[in-house]
């Protein structure tokens, strides 16, 4: 098995993607889960273009146990003394082991954005690599725009790395920087560069602009790359880097290449959500091997099939990335889809059961109407409940009130009332929130809490409205989806209606009806 070394620049490259923004904390507590999870390499930042990424250097000297922290930098200034150029000499203040530097590999770049010759790029280039192997650090050499040199000036673009190579580069990065060029010409030119230089080891960088950023680091391994730059989820610059959520279970569990420790693959999965929460991104549920809906499964002919053998609808075996299998409910639903969904919720159902036919009728009936159990298993729970007669009435809505008042001052507060018959005895409440669904959330629990306390570890953690029938315009119906957690599951529930106010208190008071379900 051969090894490739992952170098990780969510903390850098990742960073410049539109609407993200690292806190030097932020920047800490991804650093360290990568450090656990087996990166090889962590681009920490830039020490030379701002306060930020220096002070996170400082406080992470001497932290990894795992990576290798990476400082990144350009080459020296044109017409300028290596050595006292500022950004290069932050890198050495910064105690890193490692340098990623970036210079011109496209001729267009030095005529267009360096506005100097050929000639002097070249020095720069040699003089950047050999000032820092000179301070005995790894050099990790960014040829920027490499692919889209080779293709218009292929003798310049080679000698740019043959200088840094001369210079004592440790690994050569050919970056595919504007993420246009197609697979086959990676393939090609990767083989044709390292044909050229066979004792140098050779990295990739490649960014998603026509959706080939993985494709083109995976051909690239193939065709002699010994390392793979990327970020977790893909984040980055215009349409991001390429995936290594992607790139690590695609190279290790298919192409026999060793990324990561073993133990730690099935780990990716948490790292990729981990990313996204610190981020504040909402996770892709599509995205391969992480995604929510990676090995989802909502065509009644699939699920009959994965129930038999999961590789005729599986590429690979989800728990290897630490994902699971998700059978999805849907008008489009059979048996086995019901069947599998039942075993997974606790469910005893029989498949001669009557009242099988008479679940999947309700939910096409359900779904007709606007509902979707995809992600509502709580409210799928508490209907198949109803349908065995094996409900129960924890509380019975009377009534509720929710008001919303802007004050002069520009506040808002929104008040919520509640009447509930909870075992015979009237529960009257009034509560406050920080909106009108908080405000009943919080009006509900204060009336349950005396009755039923474990509700009190119940939390909202998402919520999400979606417009189901937008031509009836403001007499459309809304459809609300909440998700609730306790300490040890989570569950989703759902409500429909043309009042957005009721569709959240039948979503709610699912949330609350599912854990007292599953409790008694």
């Amino acid at each position: 098995m051969k090894s490739i070394k992952i170098f990780d620049t969510t903390l850098r490259d990742g960073s410049q993607g539109a609407g993200i923004s690292f806190s030097v904390e932020d920047k800490i507590k991804i650093a360290s889960v990568l450090d656990e999870f087996g990166i090889s390499y962590i681009e920490g930042g830039w020490p030379g273009s701002n306060p930020k990424d220096e002070e996170f250097f400082g406080l992470m000297k001497n932290k990894l146990k795992n990576a290798k922290l990476t400082a990144f930098s350009s080459t020296r200034k044109k017409k300028s003394d290596v050595t006292k150029d500022e950004s290069l000499k932050k890198i050495i203040s910064s105690g890193v082991k490692t340098a990623a530097v970036f210079g011109k590999s496209w001729d267009l770049h030095v005529r267009a954005a360096l506005k100097t010759t050929n000639a002097e790029n070249l020095r720069m280039i040699s003089d950047t690599v050999s000032f820092l192997k000179e301070k005995k650090l790894e050099v990790i050499y960014d040829a920027e725009h490499y692919f889209d040199g080779y293709i218009h000036n292929k003798n310049y673009a080679v000698e740019t790395i043959k200088t840094a190579i001369s210079a004592g580069a440790d690994y050569i990065c050919l970056c595919e920087t504007n993420g246009g060029v197609l697979p086959s010409y990676i393939d090609k030119i990767v083989k044709e560069t390292a044909a050229l230089f066979p004792e140098t080891k050779f990295a990739i960088h490649a960014h998603n602009d026509c959706g080939c950023a993985v494709a083109n680091s995976i051909i690239a391994v193939e065709a002699g790359c010994q390392m793979v730059q990327g970020t977790i989820n893909g984040i980055g610059e215009r349409c991001g880097n390429a995936d290594l959520c992607s790139i690590i279970p695609s190279l290790q569990l298919k192409g026999k290449y060793h990324c990561v420790p073993v133990r730690n693959l099935k780990n990716i999965t948490a790292v990729s959500r981990y990313v996204d929460e610190t981020a504040n991104l909402i996770p892709r549920d599509t995205q391969p091997y992480v995604g929510r809906s990676s090995f989802a499964h909502k065509a009644g002919i699939h699920v009959s099939a994965i129930e038999k053998n999961p590789g005729t609808y599986e590429h690979i075996d989800p728990k290897h990335v630490g994902n699971k299998r998700n059978i999805l409910v849907s008008d489009l639903s059979g048996k086995s889809n019901i069947l599998s969904k039942a075993g997974e919720l606790a469910i005893n159902l029989k498949k001669d059961s009557d009242n099988l036919k008479n679940i999947i009728n309700a939910v096409k009936e359900k779904e007709n109407n606007g509902y979707q159990y995809e992600n509502a298993d709580g409210s799928l729970f508490i209907l198949t409940q109803k349908i065995e007669n094996k409900y129960k009435d924890f509380f019975i809505l009377k009534s509720y009130r929710v008001s919303v008042e802007k004050n002069k001052d520009g506040s808002i507060v929104s008040e919520a009332t509640v009447k509930l018959d909870v075992n015979g005895k009237e529960e009257h409440t009034v509560s406050e929130g920080e909106g009108p669904v908080n405000a009943l959330d919080n009006c509900l629990r204060k009336a349950l809490i005396k009755f039923y306390p474990e509700i009190k570890d119940v939390l909202l953690t998402d919520f999400k409205v979606r417009v189901i029938n937008s031509d009836a315009n403001t007499a459309a119906k809304v459809r609300v989806l909440i998700e609730t957690k306790d300490k040890k599951h989570s569950w989703g529930t759902i409500g429909v209606s043309e009042n957005i106010i009721d569709a959240c208190w039948q979503a709610l008071s699912d949330s609350v009806e599912y854990k007292l379900l599953k409790n008694f």
